[in-house]
């Protein structure tokens, strides 16, 4: 421990030092979404259920339809079926420990990550793969928006893909404000769009059930085979990423409280690692809607969405209403998913950005960096080939998902070397911790070896099996070997307030940082090496020569 001074709330701090060039404009752009930091209880004014239903407005992505669509037609619905249970199955367990740590402790999942083993720097690998994820799926909802366009308003895709970038920019600019009213407003009309074509083609036509059932796929005779399951579900896993998009909303919870326990548990539930559930539904409908198309139209247009919805309302509504519905369906799911996507991952993009440069660019400049990347993807078609991204991509994610969700729930809970409390702050934390860092590298290079056959074809469909359990294994093993050496840099942040009040949750204790001269909550904040003061999380991280982060004392 510390045997340096502790500061109490409101300490008059000394003069301030010179802020690093940039600093003010940093805390200003961060204030909105208190992006790369704790977000502080005086901000988190929305009820349990509007952040649920924002947090759930941002899995209105048509991409599910596609990725069930393509295990289906490859696979057989029984193949398929089964790959979408087993992967929503590993979803939901291993969302679970991270949709409450960012809900409980209003985090995101890079500050989750940081201090569930691998440490300060070393959560930069994550949240690059947290960033490609963002833009991999924008991407892919981009295209389905192309496809849309092109069939109601005749625009080439190169301008479709255009437009569905462009669009995005003005609506996640103002971050979690605008954004909640959005998913809101739009979240009723989507539902009756998805859900009323297929409860209308159930209840007049029973035989498309029968059909949807029977139907065997290219690769398959019907039979459920082992190889064919894991393959999908490896295709399925590519998005256990998602839980880091739902817990950018989650982290704006408020305090749970023995008078809205009930709802607080209900919305981080629903909206943590139930979101699955609805997606492994949508999943389930896009192999149903496509079986549906091969009969009526033919296999090459199956895969679309916008196919596969025009298919469902043609039986249903007059001709002339049909494709703008199907548009205006395809439209609405892609700027509800894709401002989430472009907003989650200029955030990654930032926080990696300003670690390693210890400079603030401003957000805005990775919102444009994650469109560009987007961008050149459609134009490349990565449509077309989109089973074999999101198969490779999920190994890495997997290895991710479960090397901190098993530090939560075992390190943290039952073997007691992890530190319980949430840390992120520079200073506090070792640079690399090698817990996660090897128990990911390790899972995701041995998953990613056996997807590209090294170790054989038969050992291939089970990549991803072996990501999630060489990282469950590792994670805890690890943690043993180094007897949780390396989770803490120093155990005392100088400040004599606790930094979880009597409920356990955050403090709301207000401090002024004495560098940006703006308050923040008792989380966000430690003492200052060389002053008499505190300073926020922001300013320690953009700190260039560390005059402000405090030593290490173990």
């Amino acid at each position: 421990m510390s045997a340096e001074p502790r500061l109490a709330a409101v300490a008059e701090p000394e003069p301030a030092p010179k802020a690093a060039p940039g600093t003010d404009q940093a805390v200003k752009e961060t204030l909105e979404d208190y992006t790369l930091r704790f977000a502080p209880r005086s901000y988190r004014r929305w009820t349990p259920m509007v952040v649920a239903t924002t947090a759930l407005g941002g899995i209105a992505y048509m991409a599910d339809f596609s990725i069930g669509a393509g295990i289906g037609l490859a696979h057989g619905t029984g193949n398929a079926l089964l790959a979408i249970a087993v992967a929503a199955v590993v979803i939901f367990v291993t969302g679970f420990p991270l949709a409450y740590y960012g809900a409980r402790y209003n985090i995101d999942l890079d500050l989750i990550t940081r201090g569930s083993g691998f440490g300060y720097f070393g959560s930069v690998l994550t949240s690059v793969i947290f960033a490609s994820f963002t833009f991999i799926f924008f991407a892919l909802e981009g295209s389905i928006m192309a496809q849309g366009l092109k069939l109601g308003l005749g625009l080439p895709l190169w301008l479709g893909y255009l437009i569905s970038t462009l669009m995005v920019i003005p609506l996640v600019i103002y971050g979690m404000t605008a954004l909640s009213k959005l998913q809101v407003w739009t979240t009723p009309i989507w539902l009756l769009l998805m859900v009323g074509p297929l409860v209308y083609l159930v209840a007049t036509d029973p035989g498309t059930v029968d059909r949807f059932l029977a139907y065997a796929g290219t690769d398959g005779d019907g039979g459920i085979n082992t190889a064919s399951v894991l393959l999908g579900a490896g295709v399925c896993l590519s998005l256990i990423a998602q839980i880091g998009e739902q817990i950018d909303y989650l982290r704006f919870m408020p305090p749970k409280t023995e008078a809205n326990k009930r709802s607080w548990w209900t919305a981080m539930l629903m909206a943590g690692p139930g979101w699955v559930v609805l997606g492994a539904l949508k999943q389930a409908i896009g192999v149903f809607l496509a079986v549906y198309i091969i009969a009526e139209v033919g296999a090459s247009a199956a895969p679309e969405p916008i196919q596969q919805f025009k298919g469902a309302f043609d039986a249903m509504m007059p001709s002339w209403l049909v494709v703008p519905l199907a548009v205006v369906l395809v439209v609405i799911s892609q700027i509800k998913i894709n401002v989430t996507n472009a907003y989650s991952g200029s955030l990654a993009w930032t926080n990696s950005f300003t670690r390693v440069t210890r400079r603030y660019p401003g957000r805005m400049v990775f919102v444009l960096v994650n469109l560009g990347f987007a961008l050149a993807l459609m134009e490349a078609d990565m449509f077309s080939f989109l089973n074999s991204i999101l198969g490779f991509y999920s190994n890495c994610a997997i290895a991710w998902v479960v090397t901190v969700a098993t530090d939560i729930g075992i390190n943290k809970y039952l073997l007691k070397l992890s530190p319980h409390a949430p840390e992120f702050r520079r200073g506090m934390l070792y640079a690399v911790n090698p817990v996660g860092v090897v128990a990911f590298v390790a899972a995701s290079g041995l998953s990613i070896a056996m997807y590209f056959h090294a170790l054989g074809d038969t050992l291939q469909p089970y990549s991803p099996v072996a990501a999630a359990v060489i990282a469950f294994v590792l994670t805890p093993l690890m943690a043993v070997i180094t007897k949780g050496r390396y989770y803490l840099r120093r155990t005392d942040d100088g400040i004599a307030e606790p930094l979880l009040d009597e409920d356990g949750n955050p403090s709301a204790v207000a401090y002024e940082c004495h560098v940006c001269r703006q308050q923040f909550e008792r989380p966000d904040v430690a003492a200052c090496r060389t002053h008499d003061a505190v300073v926020c999380s922001l300013c320690l991280s953009t700190d260039k020569v560390g005059d402000h982060v405090l030593p290490a004392t173990v």
